[in-house]
């Protein structure tokens, strides 16, 4: 089994409906959940929106390898709604789900990108990881 660390994200529609049925989602379709932290409302990073995000991290542990849990998290945002993933600009989505940390894997491909790489920086990601797993951050 491995040890999975999933950030989420929402800024359209019940926010906290969004979080929850995606947490539902990652626990049939992807592994056990360990831990999950608490919601937290944070501003748009990276573009200018006027609706605020819901963010959580979430520890799971799966037996998918990083491609398969990849294609599981991009299929369950599909399911909740999302159209299409962001590309070079950011835009508002009804759910984002990011691979956070795999393990101690490390993975530099062009769709995959695993720990992920900007995930120090954002406060949005650091706080609810720091919640459940003092010891990585």
């Amino acid at each position: 089994m491995a040890k999975v660390y999933l950030g989420l994200g929402t800024n359209l529609g019940n926010k906290d409906a969004n979080l929850r049925h995606a947490v539902q989602q990652i626990e049939s379709q992807i592994g056990e959940i360990i831990s999950l932290s608490g919601f937290y409302a944070t501003e748009p990073w990276g573009f200018e929106s006027p609706n605020s995000f819901l963010n959580a991290v979430v520890c799971i542990e799966t037996t998918l390898p990083p491609r398969s849990l990849l294609t599981a998290t991009q299929q369950i945002e599909k399911v909740l709604g999302r159209k299409t993933k962001t590309q070079q600009t950011y835009t508002d989505r009804i759910i984002d789900i990011d691979i956070l940390l795999y393990d101690n894997l490390v993975i530099n491909e062009p769709d995959l990108v695993i720990p992920h790489p900007l995930m120090t920086t954002r406060d949005f990601v650091m706080k609810p990881l720091a919640e459940i797993a003092p010891e990585l951050v």
